[in-house]
């Protein structure tokens, strides 16, 4: 007889939960750093969303994920060789390409790592593609996955669907998140919705806390 199937918006799990923060650059965060859009001012939509919302969303389950004893883990887009010729072909097609060397393709201090929080470096939009995630996370006896970051359509929803079809718990917080577009951020999450849980930030925070009190 198969076991009953647990369910997506099941409760976290002490030393089995993990915070996934996607690629909350300086580069793509920062007005004027961003290469690939040189017309985007402060004032676009997307510096205007990720300044009021994302960021200090993120600022919360952050502190309260190192509070409670919650694994945190980063991925960023970074090239391992200065000439990028080691990013996937669609990146080089983009083209995108972050240096090693480049401080702004580090996350922005708020964001950063700290002690010894894994921060990956990716050279596709797949963090299960590009680097060893899936490994790191099976050590990590991680089944519980917080997903929060940018572009809600592009790189959080590669990331979501793919824990999904490896077995994962996950969860996408959809206030953490962020696309280039409102349109493109509700698209996103209407269209992988069925791969996790999507719930908001007072939630996650509020689930975070609750096992730093059963601890």
């Amino acid at each position: 007889m198969m076991r009953a199937l647990p369910k997506r918006n099941e409760p976290f799990r002490a030393g089995e939960t993990a915070l996934l923060l996607v690629d909350m650059q300086r580069v793509w965060l920062e007005p004027g750093a961003d290469p690939a859009h040189p017309e985007r001012g402060p004032d676009h939509y997307f510096y205007l969303q990720t300044a009021s919302r994302t960021i200090p969303n993120q600022e919360r389950m952050l502190a309260a994920a190192r509070a409670n004893g919650v694994e945190v883990i980063h991925t960023i887009i970074q090239s391992l060789t200065e000439d990028g010729r080691d990013c996937s072909l669609d990146h080089k097609l983009t083209p995108i390409h972050i240096a090693p060397s480049r401080p702004e393709g580090l996350p922005v201090p708020s964001l950063a790592p700290v002690g010894d929080e894994i921060m990956l470096p990716k050279t596709s939009s797949g963090v299960f593609n590009s680097t060893n995630i899936d490994y790191v996370l099976k050590n990590l006896g991680v089944r519980y996955l917080i997903v929060a970051g940018i572009m809600t359509d592009q790189c959080v929803d590669m990331a979501v669907r793919d824990a999904a079809d490896r077995g994962y718990l996950v969860t996408c917080v959809s206030d953490a998140c962020a696309a280039a577009s409102q349109e493109r951020h509700d698209g996103a999450l209407e269209a992988f919705g069925g791969y996790c849980w999507v719930a908001d930030t007072t939630t996650v925070t509020a689930r975070f806390e609750a096992l730093g009190k059963a601890a």
